[in-house]
């Protein structure tokens, strides 16, 4: 090698070095997130996630690392999952699915920054101290399901006027569905609607309750909103197409899906924000400050081809309010 060669490459070691060294002491922050589901038919929701994210500066690959763990609805793997995440080191926690998932989660650690996504009530489960304060190490996304299952019913009596009983299909695994399901059949009794609960906890429960709920004479279902039903969005809207009977989901994916109609929070748009909120932890912001976060976004669209096929006509009032029409 000639000598103004050598000059010239040793001048590059001298001035990349130390920024070489500085990447070397200090790696990407690491997010680690828990689902207490299967990443199947997760995509469009981690991807809201990653928006979140991008939206703070933040890009997986490039300066933050995620740890994934993934518990498939078997609840009972979530505590040694939130430990195996916990033993990383994370510089924040993201337990996504439910109270199931952030229930494990805050046993497991007091100290680790947490962002929660779609839990029912975080005050009443004890998560959090209030919603503008949430103290502690845990905040996030809240949502009122409740308040939602009501107005699904109030749209299924419309478009289904001539339905005595419907059915609510729920996942009775989760921690806190008799609360969710004594509030359900106060709102079905003031419309005088006649209330039938079915469960599927696995999918291969889908037909077996929709067989029974078409034996029962239900004329219309409602899907209580659940990580789980999320994820297994194609095969639940094909078992509500066999059976022919007309279902209201939680959102627009099962719209996208085939499905009928939908009601419900925009969950892409909840992940998206508990993405900003990790993305703002990441920077320094205090998790004890970052106020609970309810929904802005709601999905309310229909299916007109899925209509069709199950012999309906749309009411006006729902062609009117409805902020997407699928063919």
């Amino acid at each position: 090698m000639k000598r103004r060669e050598f000059i010239a490459l040793a001048a590059v070691v001298v001035v990349t070095w130390p920024f070489v060294a500085e990447a070397q002491q200090h790696p990407p922050p690491t997010i680690g997130f828990l689902g207490s589901f299967s990443p199947i038919g997760f995509d469009p929701f981690l991807a809201g996630f990653k928006q979140g994210l991008t939206e703070t500066g933040y890009v997986e690959g490039q300066n933050v690392t995620i740890e994934y763990r993934w518990a498939n609805n078997q609840f009972e793997k979530l505590p040694a999952l939130a430990a195996e995440l916990i033993n990383l080191k994370p510089n924040v926690l993201v337990a996504a699915g439910g109270e199931p998932v952030a229930m494990a989660v805050k046993t497991a650690t007091s100290t680790i920054p947490v962002v929660f996504s779609a839990l029912d009530d975080p005050v009443r489960l004890g998560i959090v101290a209030s919603f503008n304060r949430p103290g502690g190490n845990m905040t996030g996304m809240s949502i009122f399901n409740n308040v939602i299952n009501a107005k699904r019913m109030e749209l299924l009596h419309e478009l289904v006027p001539g339905a005595k009983s419907i059915g609510l299909l729920i996942s009775s695994n989760v921690p806190d569905i008799k609360n969710q399901v004594t509030e359900a059949e106060k709102a079905a009794e003031q419309i005088g609607l006649e209330l039938h609960i079915l469960d599927a906890t696995r999918e291969e429960d889908f037909d077996p309750a929709f067989a029974k709920a078409v034996s029962m004479q239900v004329g219309a279902m409602i899907v209580h909103p659940t990580a789980f039903v999320m994820s297994r969005r194609f095969k639940l809207v094909a078992a509500a197409k066999q059976y022919g009977l007309p279902t209201i989901y939680p959102g627009r994916p099962f719209v996208e899906a085939g499905g009928l109609i939908c009601y419900g929070i925009d969950f892409v748009d909840v992940y998206r924000q508990a993405g900003k909120y990790s993305g703002r932890i990441l920077k320094g912001e205090s998790v004890s400050d970052l106020p609970v976060q309810q929904p802005s976004k709601f999905d309310f669209a229909f299916n007109r081809q899925t209509a069709k096929s199950l012999g309906l006509t749309i009411p006006q009032a729902i062609l009117i309010n409805a902020d997407e029409v699928s063919e």
